[in-house]
């Protein structure tokens, strides 16, 4: 029996030969695409399996974001900072069900370590995949005014929207009267973690794929821990 582009069959001159059989076979036909999507939300990896009567998938992937870097153990006189981890990288695509397998991987990508940890890959697949975010960079612990750089790593993006993290900010510190610790780069679907002041501990990216902040701090003090990335996540959505 023929079918418009969208998958709806409908009789042709030879398929029947009574009106109501006509309209009986557009019924059934039609009452499958007023199925409610399925959607399936990925917050650790596992496996997808292809709903009956799938027509289109629609696939959402988001990396892990990368983790804000420590600040080092200072004495007297001395100062240090961590830069901010960069946004895990996010892709999209919407395939249709017949070009993906009746299963498929689903991979999520944790948050990089607190430390200047790089965000873990997501993916769906081979179909759609973003890598995660850079960790952000430390400084020495010297009497020196001296900025580090943020997670900026190139991200590898596979999917027709494609959207790279936002880079870690800089951390700072001026010398030996303190110190500020860079915040995290954004994702798509998280938001970076807060910079911190001197004597602050990095913060933790929000879900899903936010970078996490660098530590700041002053003279004489013990190593303060950089924030951890946040983690990925893969929503995939199947319209029938």
């Amino acid at each position: 029996m023929p079918e418009t582009t969208n998958g709806i069959e409908y009789p042709d001159s030879t398929g029947h030969t009574r009106i109501w059989e006509h309209l009986e076979t557009l019924a059934e036909s039609i009452d499958p695409q007023l199925t409610p999507p399925d959607r399936q939300v990925f917050t650790s990896s596992g496996t997808w399996n292809k709903p009956a009567g799938a027509k289109w998938v629609h696939v959402q992937v988001q990396a892990g974001g990368g983790g804000g870097h420590n600040a080092v153990l200072t004495i007297a006189s001395q100062t240090s900072c961590g830069g901010g981890g960069q946004g895990g990288g996010y892709a999209e695509s919407k395939l249709l069900a017949s070009a993906v397998g009746s299963s498929e991987s689903v991979t999520v990508g944790t948050g990089g370590a607190g430390g200047g940890g790089t965000g873990g890959t997501s993916s769906f697949g081979a179909h759609v995949s973003a890598t995660g975010g850079g960790g952000g960079a430390a400084s020495a612990a010297d009497g020196t005014a001296v900025a580090v750089a943020g997670g900026s790593s190139t991200q590898t993006l596979t999917g027709d929207i494609q959207v790279a993290g936002q880079g870690g900010g800089a951390g700072f510190k001026s010398g030996t009267a303190g110190a500020l610790g860079g915040q995290g780069g954004s994702a798509h679907l998280g938001g970076g973690a807060r910079g911190v002041a001197t004597n602050g501990t990095g913060v933790t990216g929000f879900s899903f794929g936010g970078g996490g902040s660098g530590a700041a701090n002053g003279p004489s003090r013990a190593q303060g821990g950089g924030g951890a990335g946040g983690p990925g996540l893969v929503v995939v959505t199947t319209y029938f």
